[in-house]
Formats: structure tokens, sequence, C-alpha cells
């Protein structure tokens, strides 16, 4: 999936429910999900996303997501495979949320090589060679990296071909100080699944839901990411 239309493409305003799991193995986790009765079986391959998210200097993005605003973004690039080394296929990704729903913009970079001695001025090159819209860059001019993370995702799709199951697992964050990627990292055990559908399909989740025998969470693992390596104001 290295294509960049074919694994950023989302047109369609769409739902996400969030399962965090701590008490099972993601072996159980994915016995489940196959022997749901929806028929969910495994697409793609399994693989490392990587990001790096970008905030305002009052970490605004963060607040508003904690506060549950109807209106809020997350701003980050991704990638796949290893964190560090050449980054052929980055993708700086705008995702945005309005109340349940969520869209995203998503833009190919130029590849650059990522290492622990990125910067700031690192970013603002890339963006600046990559061809960004102007309002793109304009709301990138006033972000600086907040944090990165990163974790194994395996795929599947139901026998409809509507709904979507991600099962995240072996999570990990990389505090940024002073501007850039600090050595410090945080291992997270927990076990983060998504289902995701269009949102005309809404009705039909209910039952999809209801026979997923996991605790329905408000989950961001940005806003995890950030509550492990600053300290926050409620």
């Amino acid at each position: 999936m290295s294509d960049f239309q074919e694994y950023t493409k989302l047109d369609n305003f769409r739902y996400e429910r969030k399962y965090t799991i701590e008490t099972l193995s993601d072996f159980q986790v994915e016995q489940i999900i196959k022997l749901h009765s929806a028929g969910f079986s495994e697409i793609y391959n399994e693989r490392f996303i990587n990001n790096v998210y970008f905030d305002t200097m009052r970490f605004d993005f963060y607040y508003d997501n904690v506060e549950g605003k109807d209106n809020r973004i997350k701003v980050r690039i991704r990638w796949y495979g290893d964190l560090f080394g050449t980054i052929n296929t980055p993708i700086l990704e705008l995702k945005i949320k309005k109340g349940l729903v969520g869209i995203k913009r998503s833009f190919p970079l130029i590849q650059f090589t990522f290492s622990k001695n990125f910067n700031l001025n690192n970013f603002y090159e890339i963006f600046k060679k990559s061809n960004l819209p102007d309002d793109v860059l304009l709301k990138l001019a006033n972000l600086k990296p907040s944090l990165v993370n990163r974790y194994n995702r395996k795929y599947f799709r139901d026998f409809s071909q509507n709904f979507r199951i991600t099962i995240d697992k072996k999570i990990s964050y990389f505090s940024v100080a002073n501007k850039y990627i600090a050595k410090s990292a945080i291992n997270d055990n927990k076990i983060v699944v998504e289902l995701k559908y269009d949102q005309e399909k809404n009705d039909e989740a209910q039952e999809i839901g209801t026979n997923l025998p996991f605790r329905l969470t408000k989950n961001s693992k940005y806003v995890t990411g950030i509550e492990k390596f600053y300290e926050v104001i409620d």
C-alpha cells in the first residue's frame, strides 16, 4: 500500500469507535474479531505506523480534544515501516473532526531522512519543498512538533465491505524537547481496537458494536502521549 491515493483517501465523513483493551492478549482480540458474525477477515499486511504530531505553542489541539470541542483538528506526518532512516512516502495529514465524525486532508511530502536530530527547521524545509497548498502552509507556520508515536497495526474488513476494524499494539511514545526529537520513550501495553465506517452506516454499526465484547472508550493516542510527557492543566 505505498500508493498515496490508495491508503490515504478519506473523502467521506466517517465514524471511529474506539476500544481500549488491557485484559486480553492481541491473539485473543484477533480471534474475537475473526469470529464476529459480520465475517471480518484480515486485509493488507500488518505494519508499523509512525506519526509526528504538530500543535500550537499552547497545545490548542490537545485541549480541543480533551474538552471535546465539536470542531477540532490533528496535524501529523505519517509513514510506515522503520521510525528512523530514509522515509520514502511520508504523508501530511490534517485529520478534521466535526462532532462525532471525521475526514482527512492528505498531502504527499518529499522524501527525507528522519533521525533524533531532526528539528523544526528541517520540517519547514520539507513543507516548503512539497508543493503544499498556501492555506496548509499558513497553518503549519504556526505549529511545532509536539509528539512522536508508533504502533503495529492489523487491518480487517467485514463481509459487506462497509466496516473496517484495526488492532493497534506495541504502542510507543517519544517526546519532543527543545524542538528536537528526544531519546526518551515510553511503551504502552494497551491494545486499541477501532471500528471505522461511513456515517450513513451508523444504524448498522450498532449491531456490529453490540457483538464486540469490548468497552467503548474515548481514546486518543495523541492525548495519551502528550499526558505522558507534559504537565497539562485541567
